[in-house]
Parts: structure tokens; sequence; C-alpha cells
């Protein structure tokens, strides 16, 4: 009997640590091709336990116009969405959804309150990224 309990305690033991791993969301992702090639997006999603925070940055390839750095706290929606709220190192701030998708995420962002338009072109909808590596 308590072989049989013993092995009922890992079994569940061992399904708890499956579900906690198939649900982090901690990763890093990119598009190094975004804007037609003459961009890079990156996004880093870290979780310490149940808290989530994301940050992205974008910049154009030559180096021209802004590049921001953006960083901000998650909320999970459901499995395979997180909320997020932003602001970033040109004072731009506002909100985004990333969505899991089966070769990376997609991340849509929106701005709300804009202090450097030069910003606005790297924040769009369903910008699809792939993990980093």
């Amino acid at each position: 009997m308590k072989i049989g309990l013993l092995s009922l305690f890992l079994l569940f033991l061992g399904l708890l640590n499956s579900s906690a791993a198939d649900s982090g969301w901690a990763g890093n992702y990119t598009d190094k091709k975004f804007l037609n090639g003459t961009a890079v997006f990156q996004l880093n999603i870290v979780q310490e336990g149940n808290q989530i925070s994301v940050d992205f940055d974008a910049v154009y390839n030559d180096g021209h116009g802004c590049a921001p750095q953006a960083n901000g706290p998650a909320k999970v929606v459901d499995k395979n969405t997180l909320t997020f709220t932003f602001t970033d190192s040109s004072n731009n701030s506002g909100s985004g959804t990333i969505k899991r998708t089966a070769d990376g995420a997609m991340i849509s962002v929106k701005p709300i309150r804009v202090a450097d338009a030069r910003c606005v072109v790297f924040y769009r909808d369903n910008i699809r990224l792939k993990p980093a590596h």
C-alpha cells in the first residue's frame, strides 16, 4: 500500500512539474527582418513565480531614428495570451498583447501616450517573432 501511495505521489509531482513547464512564459524572441528587413525587434519575457514582465526593443539596422527600449508588467489572460503595459526609453507608454504561436510568439503593441512620434513606427499589431538563438 505504501509503495502505491508513493508512486501516486511521485506521479502527481511529475504532472505538476510538467504542467508548470508547459505554462511558463519566459523566453527570448526576435524578428531580425522587421519592417521589411530595415530593423530588428526583440522581446524578452521574464517570469519569476506568478510575476511576469516584458522587455522589448527595436532599432533600425543603420542606427537612425528612434531606438525604443521598453518594459512593463504582464498578466496571463489564458494559457496562450498575455497582456502588458509598458513605458519606453523615449517616455512613450501603452499596452499590448502577446500570443503564443506554433513557432514562437506574436506581439501587438499599442501606444497610448506618445512623447516621441519617431518610435511609433515600431508599435503595431501582429508582429511575428521567432525564438532567439
